[in-house]
């Protein structure tokens, strides 16, 4: 029973956490760039270790009574991953990206990079959703023990995903090699944003 919520865990984590989002294009770029790649690891993972915690000890209750709390985050992260995008476009459009890959790890501070991490974590109103509401659900099909074990094994969904993101990036370094190749991953995030933007105002 134990190692079958174990599992529930783990596969309902990855599955909610794998899927593309502005968490993951940023964690994808930061690994690129060699910035600050440990730091930003540790703040994703240990964010989504809290709010499933918070979901499976039954807190995720809050968020679907606050729906006004879940607005202003939806408006509060709308704006954000708007200027996020437009940032990226201009990347893109004059090919600064590159300039800064070619840095070995220079760039953005580590103040900076720490607050842009927290803000794709806490700014987007579906992270709570997925983690303290949809997980908390999940685990509650595990009573007792098997509901700690769930958490558990949601949790090292989300460590081995980020850490796999940020170090496993470096793979894809020879690619980025070419400065073409980061206009058009500029180009694709900046898309990818600001479509992510408008969605959280129509939703």
């Amino acid at each position: 029973m134990l190692l079958t919520a174990l599992i529930a865990g783990f596969t309902a984590g990855a599955g909610l956490i794998i899927a593309i989002g502005s968490q993951n294009a940023f964690v994808l770029r930061q690994g690129l760039l060699r910035n600050h790649v440990g730091a930003i690891v540790a703040i994703t993972s240990l964010s989504d270790i809290l709010l499933i915690s918070a979901g499976v000890a039954g807190i995720g209750f809050i968020v679907t009574e606050w729906p006004s709390a879940i607005y202003l985050l939806q408006l509060g992260g709308a704006a954000f991953l708007a200027v996020y995008g437009l940032q990226a476009a201009y990347r893109a459009w004059s090919g600064s990206g590159a300039l800064q890959a070619s840095q070995s790890g220079a760039g953005a501070s580590l103040k900076a990079a720490v607050l842009t991490c927290l803000a794709f974590t806490f700014l987007n109103p579906h992270v709570y959703l997925d983690t303290m509401v949809l997980l908390g659900s999940l685990s509650t099909h595990y009573p007792g023990a098997g509901q700690f074990v769930f958490a558990i094994g949601a949790c090292f969904a989300s460590i081995a995903w980020f850490v796999a993101l940020g170090y496993g990036a470096r793979l894809l370094r020879p690619v980025f090699n070419n400065p073409n190749a980061w206009r058009v991953l500029d180009a694709i995030i900046a898309v990818f944003m600001l479509t992510l933007s408008a969605l959280m105002l129509i939703n």
